[in-house]
């Protein structure tokens, strides 16, 4: 699997310890799973927790979704015992929280092979404040958006329109985008029955620029995963600007235009990544 190219539409957690729903998960038209052993996990269910997922990613086949393993924070007594115990057990990435400062990956990063990729909870505001030095960081490939932990440090209101949020939104995902390369999750949605809430909140996620959104419910996939792929209209006008583009560079032009509107080399560029995205949703699903 190619995690640089990966679709990370829908990101589900699934509790580490619930052997039924990491069955189940197999099956799911999910992008990515975090198989979380720190607040879907009990205190006094975090030992056998941990060593149920390892059993889990050893002999299951999870397909083509992205396997996340979201450990305990390493200042816990459960985080180094959870890196130990599933450090080789198959995940295709870790995700740290309580990260606030670049050197507390450093420490994950140090326990585990020099190419495992490392993502990050963005969940603090000292966080949201260094997130471009801990998107920076080399081991790090991922930043996940907190927004409960985020509401309850900021002692905002929740808001359909998430405009008390909206400085760490932005903040996180221009982090991303400044170190290239890094994907940019949205927060959770936790009214998993209204999707027409879901709808509008992962239409302004991924219009701010997030690549994809985390969810705590199987039912929240199908609207996330259309959400945030592109739409054929927007691949048929990309494809077109590629190509109208290409032949004005041929006559010796630097600009083309489509629809009434120019194509310079950026919006090729934007175009070329929205193919992109569409292929590698369609290998996802061929699954």
């Amino acid at each position: 699997m190619d995690l640089t190219t990966h679709p990370y539409r829908s990101v589900l957690y699934i509790p580490g310890s619930k052997e039924r729903a990491l069955e189940k998960a197999m099956t799911l038209p999910t992008d990515a799973i975090i198989f979380d052993l720190e607040d879907a996990v009990a205190p006094d269910a975090k030992a056998e927790a941990r060593e149920t997922l390892a059993k889990a990613l050893k002999e299951n086949d999870f397909g083509k979704r992205a396997k996340i393993v979201r450990i305990n924070a390493l200042t816990t007594e459960w985080g180094n015992e959870d890196v130990r115990v599933l450090k080789d057990a198959g995940a295709d990435i870790f995700l740290l929280p309580k990260v606030n400062t670049p050197t507390d990956v450093d420490a994950l990063a140090d326990m585990l092979a020099p190419d495992m990729p490392i993502w990050v909870m963005m969940e603090t505001p000292v966080s949201v404040f260094n997130a471009r030095e801990i998107a920076a960081h080399h081991r790090v490939t991922g930043l996940v958006t907190g927004t409960n932990d985020l509401t309850k440090d900021l002692g905002c209101r929740t808001r359909a329109d998430r405009l008390p949020l909206m400085t760490a939104l932005q903040m996180i995902v221009m982090a991303a985008r400044a170190a290239r390369g890094v994907v940019a999750i949205d927060g959770v949605y936790n009214r998993f029955r209204d999707g027409d809430g879901l709808k509008a909140e992962c239409e302004q996620g991924r219009d701010l620029g997030f690549d994809g959104k985390t969810l705590i419910h199987p039912a929240q996939i199908e609207v996330t995963n259309t959400a945030f792929a592109p739409t054929q209209s927007e691949i048929d006008l990309a494809e077109r600007q590629i190509a109208a583009y290409e032949e004005s560079m041929k006559s010796g032009q630097g600009v083309a235009v489509v629809d009434g509107q120019i194509v310079e080399n950026l919006h090729v560029v934007a175009a070329q990544r929205i193919l992109a995205k569409a292929r590698a949703i369609s290998e996802l699903a061929a699954e």
